[in-house]
């Protein structure tokens, strides 16, 4: 069973958008995986061989337990029956706690198409008369990690990355086939700024959210439970 799963379009996407979380979870004794759902085959930059190798390597940073990687098509992400059932199957393999899907809007189609794959798959994966082979099970969580979106929703919460930063770059910068030289993330493009610049720059703008150093985003579709409201983290003033 893994406590914390990625679910992401390519390689490299879960560490931009919740590589300090996970590396959070996994220092707290938590089980971590990322389901890359392609190879980022179709990619301007870099091989498929060489990004699976990159992969491997953030991984290790990252200190997962496991990283699978789906096999659907790059740029072609559907959700259709086919790819439904074969992510059902994964997420009965992994048996996730909390799974962190894409944001719901973005600028590759990749994105917006592997949210709702995901969330479909996830809710599907509970049914026990689903067409697909596995013990059925349903996620308890499901975030939806908000960075280096232009028009993103106000989050739910920011996790507090502020100790383990440093390490999630590292794993960013595994993937130098793909971001040496690099000056645009996403929907963000200010001019003279490395991609790297640019992680630190989001990072600490969500981190300032909190009063931290840096943080990563997430929204829920849920209301979140308060159980004691006189204490209560941030500062109103």
């Amino acid at each position: 069973m893994i406590d914390l799963l990625a679910i992401a379009p390519h390689p490299d996407d879960a560490e931009l958008l919740c590589g300090g979380t996970l590396i959070r979870a996994a220092d707290g004794g938590h089980r971590t995986g990322i389901l890359d759902l392609t190879a980022g085959e179709l990619g301007s930059r870099g091989t498929p061989e060489g990004r699976e190798a990159e992969a491997a390597k953030a991984g290790q940073i990252l200190g997962l337990s496991v990283r699978r990687n789906l096999g659907l098509a790059d740029a072609r992400i559907h959700n259709d029956e086919e790819s439904r059932a074969r992510l059902v199957e994964a997420i009965r393999e992994l048996r996730p706690r909390t799974a962190i899907l894409p944001y719901f809007e973005g600028r590759h189609p990749d994105h917006g198409a592997a949210s709702q794959l995901a969330y479909d798959a996830c809710f599907l994966a509970g049914l026990r008369n689903y067409p697909a082979s596995g013990q059925p099970h349903r996620p308890t969580k499901v975030l939806y990690a908000l960075a280096y979106r232009e028009h993103a929703l106000k989050p739910t919460f920011v996790v507090d990355t502020s100790d383990v930063f440093e390490r999630k770059l590292e794993a960013i910068r595994c993937y130098a086939s793909q971001f040496d030289g690099v000056k645009a993330l996403g929907e963000l493009f200010p001019a003279d700024v490395s991609l790297y610049e640019l992680v630190r720059i989001q990072d600490a703008h969500y981190g300032s959210l909190i009063r931290v150093a840096y943080g990563e985003p997430f929204y829920t579709r849920e209301t979140m439970r308060v159980v004691d409201v006189t204490d209560l983290p941030v500062s109103t003033f």
